[in-house]
């Protein structure tokens, strides 16, 4: 049975790969969509929703890597990982270091999230499971 912790962490990392995909959707679907369809270019171009989701993903992150194997090098190297994510979603928010770059550094920092939380999710879980907690 898992502990509550590992449950919460599950559900962190659960929500921060869910999370990842609305970003994705927004950088790269919304545009496309929004070329046939007018209307959704202020939504397409909506700049405060890229802070939007960087004030989601660094408390869902926090919380869903502070939860179990504080001392293990896995979970070291993850948040090691999870943080570059989240400076590339930084940088992308920013538009540094050019406007250019904005929608190609938010997709990486957000595969990268993804990327960490479900790694985190599948081993944290069977981690969980295999010592009992």
């Amino acid at each position: 049975m898992l502990s509550s912790s590992s449950t919460v962490a599950r559900r962190f990392d659960t929500l921060a790969v869910v999370l990842s995909g609305a970003c994705l959707v927004h950088c790269l679907l919304l545009p496309i969509a929004a070329a046939f369809l007018p209307l959704l270019s202020h939504a397409a171009n909506a700049e405060w929703v890229h802070w939007v989701f960087v004030a989601l993903a660094v408390p869902t992150s926090f919380l869903a890597l502070r939860h179990h194997g504080n001392g293990s090098l896995r979970i070291i190297l993850l948040r090691v990982v999870a943080t570059l994510g989240l400076v590339f979603l930084a940088c992308g928010a920013l538009g540094w270091p050019s406007h250019a770059a904005e929608t190609l550094l938010t997709v990486i920092g957000g595969l990268i999230l993804a990327g960490v939380h479900m790694v985190n999710y599948v081993t944290g879980h069977r981690g969980a499971a295999k010592s009992g907690s």
